[in-house]
Parts: structure tokens; sequence; C-alpha cells
């Protein structure tokens, strides 16, 4: 399996929450509030899922081995403009996070909410095309079979480490209150 395998596989995750998302705006927008437990559920898979996990592999492993390499003028355009969506995701998660510690204070932001969810519907399928269609494709002809074998096992190793991430910080927000 090339690199791009198990970053693609788990874009396919991320399209079905995405999905998912989409399906339930409307809903939202009835009912005049967002299920909070869904909302959580929402903000932990982006959080640790697609930032912490997808986003993290690609950041601090395919991009960082990429970034070595002769890339053109324009893959490296590409490159940069792929982290700066991930910062806007970012950006979209806290913001969501922050809200629904709002909303759960009584606050109404149900307009700040599904603006974010909005956000993310948008940007994500455009941003996973780019990666999957363009970007990695073209990243291909930098790797040496060797330095692909090495990249995988880093996907793994980086894998492993995540659910230690997110645990404990499980039990830290738990201590905390």
């Amino acid at each position: 399996m090339k690199p791009r395998g198990p970053l693609m596989i788990e874009h396919r995750l991320i399209e079905k929450m995405i999905d998912l998302i989409r399906r339930k705006i409307p809903e939202f927008r009835t009912a005049g509030q967002v299920a909070p437990g869904f909302l959580e559920a929402v903000v932990d898979f982006m959080r640790f899922y697609t930032d912490g996990t997808h986003h993290g592999k690609e950041e601090d492993i395919y991009f960082r081995d990429c970034a070595g390499k002769p890339l053109t003028k324009s893959e490296r355009a590409l490159m940069e403009e792929l982290i700066e969506e991930h910062a806007l995701s970012r950006k979209a998660l806290d913001e969501i996070s922050q809200a629904n510690e709002q909303s759960l204070k009584g606050v109404d932001v149900l307009e700040t909410i599904l603006e974010k969810l909005q956000a993310w519907i948008e940007i994500y399928p455009r941003h996973i095309d780019k990666e999957d269609k363009h970007f990695f494709p073209a990243m291909e002809k930098y790797f040496s079979e060797q330095e692909e074998r090495t990249m995988l096992q880093e996907f793994d190793d980086f894998d492993k480490k995540q659910i230690q991430v997110k645990y404990r910080s499980l039990v830290t927000a738990l201590q905390q209150g």
C-alpha cells in the first residue's frame, strides 16, 4: 500500500461524518437547537480523529516528508493551502466547542454552531478532493519504496500514540470537572 492509501481510507470516514452533519443541519434549524449529545460526538470525532489523528499524520509525517522534496512551486503552494485549510478547520472546531459550552449554559448560539458546521461541509469535500485527486498522486514520484514503507510504519506508530492521547485527555477532563 502507498502512504496515500491509509489517508484516503480515513477520508472516507470523514466524508461519512460530513454527510451526517449535512443531513442534520435542517433538523437543527427546524428544532431551533442542536442536540448536545450529537454536537459533543461531532466535536470529539473532529478533534481526535480528523484533526488529531488524520491531520496529525498528514502534517507531522506526510507533509513533513514532502517538504523535504524538490516540489514545484505549484505543488508547494498546494501543500501550504492544504495546511491552511487544516488550520481553518481547527479554528471552526474551537469555535463550535466554545459555542457548545455556551449553549449548555443556556446561551442561544444556534446560528454560530450551524454556520461553523456549514463551513465544515463546504470545506471538507473540496479539501479531500484536492488531496486525493491532486496532491497525493503528484507526490508519489518523489518517494522510493523504502521511504513509503518507512512512512507507513510511522503512520502505524502515530495511530498507536493517538489512542493514548485521547484517553489521557478524557481522564484529565473528567478529573477537572
